[in-house]
């Protein structure tokens, strides 16, 4: 009679050696979202936004471009003001104001997230977990109060907003949104991906 016997290693404990896709696809989330963090900083800072023929919107200001007539040549100037009421459409003032203070914030987000995202990478086991999970959640957080952001100053100028009229800020800001969103969703689902780590036991036959 043959006796069958098998015997398989013990299974390792702790927190796996990560392969390199998975550092790869970690690092890549890190680093998109630090330059969403970037771009979103510049476009709010900057807040010149849209374009519409004479007249510059923006977070901040309202600019009504005009020309002067030099010694030599035309000679551009703008007058811009903190008074949006002046630009004639209602609620502008208010909706901008919440639109800067929204995106202030989701860029806000983006920094604590960013940060829990790397220290998570500088730990093992269960807090590491804890800190990627939580920094993908305010990245993806981030990402929602940007798009929010960005939505509220369309609909708020939609009537003057036009493709070629809104600035490269604008854009800036629009792409950092699509990075936030895309970065924090990635972050969450790489969690939920189990490492492909070959079989660690062996079988034996007596």
């Amino acid at each position: 009679m043959t006796a069958i016997k098998t015997r398989v290693g013990a299974v390792p404990r702790g927190k796996s050696t990560p392969l390199f896709l998975d550092l790869f696809c970690r690092s890549l989330i890190i680093l998109c979202t630090f330059l969403s963090v970037i771009l979103s900083s510049v476009a709010v800072c900057d807040g010149h936004w849209l374009l519409a023929g004479r007249r510059m919107f923006g977070l901040w200001y309202f600019c009504t471009l005009e020309e002067q007539q030099g010694s030599e040549s035309l000679k551009a100037s703008s007058n811009c003001t903190r008074h949006l009421e002046e630009t004639g459409v209602d609620g502008l003032g208010v909706g901008l104001a919440v639109c800067r203070s929204v995106i202030t914030l989701a860029v806000v987000s983006a920094i604590f997230g960013l940060e829990l995202l790397v220290m998570s990478q500088a730990s093992e086991g269960r807090d590491s977990s804890q800190r990627w999970t939580l920094g993908a959640w305010l990245v993806l957080l981030a990402g929602v109060m940007a798009a929010g952001g960005v939505a509220t100053f369309v609909i708020l100028l939609g009537a003057f907003a036009t493709l070629l009229g809104f600035t490269l800020t604008f854009w800036c800001q629009f792409t950092a949104t699509f990075l936030f969103i895309l970065s924090g969703m990635a972050a969450q689902h790489i969690q939920h991906i189990k490492p492909l780590l070959p079989f660690s036991g062996h079988t034996e036959k007596v």
